[in-house]
């Protein structure tokens, strides 16, 4: 069973690894769509006319400014999606490494009882706490997958639409990834890692 605790071990680090490229992709997709909603705002301003002044006597410059800008808004809507893979990547890493997990312990040879699961060998971990913990962390990655997934479809899908207020909610709700809850994610690595501090 020892072995196994320790399969898992090696599990846990190379998902502490994709963990810490999510933590470096959110501030990459909040940046995108802090740009996004910029451009958004000054679409509004630069649809009028008015606010050209004097360089209003050069032909078509309403329509040259506006298709760059609409050109720089599609621009940052691919790197988003681009970014968005990732993080889904991410995603199936994450639920990959359950199911492995799972087809551990289930065809090890010597399959372990639901009372060995639970049994501590030393200050290791329980194999249910290994199991456990991926199968959570999973499920809070996958939920915040989905939800900057509906932000970012969000923002494109109505970009024109919404009031720069509804951009800086929705930038809030990015940027606070709700779905993580860092206690428990902390807690599931210090319950594996518990005999390294």
């Amino acid at each position: 069973m020892e072995a196994i605790v320790n399969k898992f071990k090696e599990k846990f680090n190379k998902v502490k690894e994709d963990l810490n490229r999510w933590e470096e992709l959110q501030s990459r997709l909040v940046s995108q769509f802090r740009n996004a909603s910029y451009i958004i705002d000054r679409l509004q301003l630069l649809r009028n006319c008015k606010n050209y002044g004097d360089l209003n006597c050069i032909d078509g410059i309403t329509e040259a400014v506006l298709a760059k800008q609409m050109q720089s808004l599609e621009n940052i809507f691919v790197s988003m999606r681009k970014t968005l893979e990732k993080f889904h990547s991410i995603v199936l890493f994450l639920a990959k490494s359950d199911r492995d997990g799972r087809q551990l312990v289930k065809g090890s040879s010597s399959r372990p009882t639901m009372k060995q699961l639970q049994q501590r060998v030393g200050i290791k971990p329980r194999l249910i706490d290994c199991l456990d913990g991926l199968s959570l962390l999973h499920d809070l990655y996958y939920s915040e997958y989905q939800l900057k997934l509906s932000l970012v479809s969000a923002l494109s899908a109505n970009a024109l639409k919404l009031s720069s207020s509804d951009h800086g909610a929705l930038q809030q709700l990015l940027a606070d990834q709700p779905n993580i809850q860092t206690e428990e994610v902390r807690f599931v690595f210090d319950i594996v890692f518990a005999e390294e501090d």
